[in-house]
């Protein structure tokens, strides 16, 4: 959806609202009620109760937290964790670590979602008559495989259809629960807090229960993330119409529980609640919805990356655009590892009741991690009064603390999870306190004190002309410096003359798509500064920007470049333009505290093995040096040599 679209409220935009936003949480009937009862016997107190902690639980958390509170973290129409990191960054320095944490868990839930939501509603197969023993394993690994391999051409052509499959999915939901609360009216009542109370406090164990009551509501952070393809008015205004569906829908199913049933028996009540003649389309229906469910899952998770790539929290990975659709991304490694990831959680696990005991523990930590950043953003950008936004934060901590410590009681059934989530948190650990690290022993100096060498070099004739235009990238923040090392190469043992020196500056915007530019001629005709300012959510184009960048201010007659050789000739009409990349290593010559060493170590690891520099910057391979800078960080101390040999005569 368009920027401008996303902010319109049309029956088109809460359509597509409707299809990429709710896939998640809209899916949850499928299973949440089956794993509140599991095997317990069937009570008021645990029926009632259960249904009670539901809408509770929709209520405050998705409805007020999510859908009213944390939807005003709009940054420039975008949402998501780094979104909300972008805009209360400057506030506190260690909000970093809750960031990556919440990022880590957000990413790791993404392998269990899909297999779950796909896995229960394919289970319903086997309520079929005559398919009681289908195997559904491979059905469920067959359709994640399909729908991982067609990630690389882009949804832009099916997209159109998620809106109508959601819109009757929730029709469906609305329907069945419908008919089941006109055969049990009193299931109304569980809108009584007094139930949910009585199940959490009385019921045996009941606390517990709050683990799978907490699956209800694991799509809101996903929602929250999908802020940018709709807006936040269709997204409010669809909400109205997904919690009635929702609500009924698992009222319905606590309904048919209470029609003289003792025990579950394995039976999932909302297979059950469907009409036998319809059991089939209902299945398909379910399928479509969990497919839908899983690409806005698989989706976010790109962005999620690109996003950590452009805030430095992620090694830089190849990211391709697969359609014109703006912000529709398609990353092959993230791609590759959900895929891995999911196949194995449902080879693991065999089936959803198993999967059920594992989800949820991770969505805990980034629904807290949210919060805290959350209050940083009412405190600060809001300018919310301290008490109430203190008042807020404990009352959400302490209803989301209470959540993770039910789902910690899970823990035994996903141990193998917490390795995945472990290499997800160091990597973006290790990535950005190493370039910290990094980033404070680059030493900047003042190009004042080298004008008149790098004019005399570029009037040298004497010297072998490198390129007509040399382009560095700096990081510079201050126009008038640059990088020593910049310096160092261009007066090297071999030093690079050429006509038209150019130091380019990415500076990353807390805004999503910004694209703009500013040109300082430093020497005329000679030092050339050029800024662009890009946005978090844009993968950079260097190369592409710089050649736009210079083409206009040529066809302006801008700072004399149409009067310049470009160094095009008449066996090839190209500009000789010639970027160069200072790749760093770490020198022999260092001595390392521990964690220093152990960081460092692995950044350049990881660094060998992401995305090289001319790629992730967008340069042409033919147009890139690549130079070798080796980095001392504490220099060895030279050790003292003694002579044994005699002088020589």
């Amino acid at each position: 959806m368009s920027e401008n679209l996303a902010k319109k409220v049309t029956a088109g935009s809460l359509l597509v609202a409707l299809g990429i936003i709710y896939g998640d949480i809209g899916t949850s009937p499928l299973y949440v009620l089956k794993a509140i009862i599991g095997d317990k016997p069937i009570s008021e107190t645990l029926v009632y109760g259960g249904v009670s902690c539901v809408f509770w639980t929709l209520t405050l958390q998705t409805s007020i937290k999510y859908i009213w509170l944390t939807l005003k973290a709009d940054n420039e129409g975008e949402g998501g964790i780094f979104s909300l990191y972008a805009l209360v960054r400057r506030y506190k320095k260690k909000l970093v670590i809750p960031t990556i944490l919440g990022a880590t868990t957000l990413l790791a839930d993404g392998i269990i979602t899909p297999p779950i939501s796909v896995a229960s509603a394919v289970e319903g197969l086997t309520a079929v008559k005559g398919l009681e023993h289908l195997p559904t394993v491979p059905i469920v690994i067959v359709i994640l495989t399909l729908l991982f391999f067609f990630q690389r051409f882009g949804t832009q052509k099916i997209g159109g259809s998620f809106g109508p499959v959601m819109l009757l999915w929730f029709g469906m939901l609305f329907s069945l629960g419908f008919w089941q609360i006109l055969e049990h009216p009193g299931i109304l009542k569980s809108i009584n807090p007094v139930y949910a109370y009585q199940l959490l406090a009385e019921y045996p164990h009941g606390f517990w229960l709050l683990g799978a009551v907490f699956l209800a509501t694991t799509g809101a952070e996903a929602l929250y993330s999908d802020l940018g393809h709709c807006g936040r008015t269709n997204i409010r205004i669809t909400w109205i119409f997904v919690k009635v569906c929702l609500l009924t829908n698992y009222m319905g199913q606590a309904a048919w529980l209470m029609n003289g049933h003792d025990y579950l028996n394995g039976l999932n009540p909302f297979f059950e609640i469907i009409p036998r003649w319809f059991l089939l389309p209902g299945i398909i229906i379910a399928t479509s919805a969990t497919i839908i469910a899983s690409q806005a899952l698989i989706s976010g998770s790109y962005t999620l990356i690109n996003e950590a790539v452009n805030l430095n929290f992620w090694p830089r990975v190849t990211v391709r655009q697969p359609t014109e659709l703006k912000g529709q991304i398609y990353i092959p490694s993230v791609n590759t590892i959900l895929w891995i990831g999911c196949v194995m959680m449902i080879l693991y696990f065999k089936n959803s009741t198993h999967m059920e005991a594992a989800y949820g523990f991770s969505i805990t930590i980034t629904m807290l991690m949210t919060t805290v950043l959350l209050s940083y953003f009412l405190l600060f950008r809001e300018k919310w009064n301290k008490w109430l936004v203190l008042g807020i934060v404990l009352f959400f901590l302490s209803i989301e603390s209470a959540f993770f410590i039910a789902n910690v009681a899970k823990i035994k059934e996903r141990w193998m999870f917490l390795f995945f989530e472990l290499f997800i948190f160091m990597v973006m650990y290790i990535w950005y306190y190493a370039r910290k690290v990094n980033n404070k022993f680059t030493k900047f100096t003042d190009l004042g004190q080298y004008k008149d060498q790098i004019v005399e070099l570029s009037q040298d004739e004497a010297i072998p002309k490198f390129s007509t235009h040399l382009i560095y990238l700096t990081k510079a923040d201050r126009r008038n410096e640059v990088e020593e090392k910049i310096i160092k190469s261009i007066f090297s043992k071999k030093p690079k003359r050429a006509d038209v020196y150019w130091f380019v500056h990415l500076q990353r915007t807390e805004s999503p798509y910004t694209l703009s530019y500013s040109v300082n001629e430093l020497i005329d005709d000679k030092l050339i500064r050029i800024d662009i300012q890009v946005g978090f959510r844009i993968h950079p184009k260097t190369e592409t920007y710089f050649k736009t960048i210079v083409k206009d201010l040529v066809a302006k007659k801008e700072l004399n470049l149409h009067i310049r050789p470009d160094g095009s000739t008449k066996y090839n009409p190209q500009p000789d333009f010639k970027f160069v990349i200072l790749e760093k290593f770490i020198s022999v010559e260092n001595e390392f505290t521990v964690r220093e060493g152990l960081l460092m170590n692995a950044y350049f690891k990881l660094k060998r093995m992401a995305q090289s520099d001319e790629r992730a910057f967008g340069l042409d391979k033919s147009d890139v040096t690549v130079e070798l800078v080796p980095l001392v960080y504490h220099p060895a101390r030279i050790p003292e040599l003694e002579r044994t040999q005699h002088p020589i005569k």
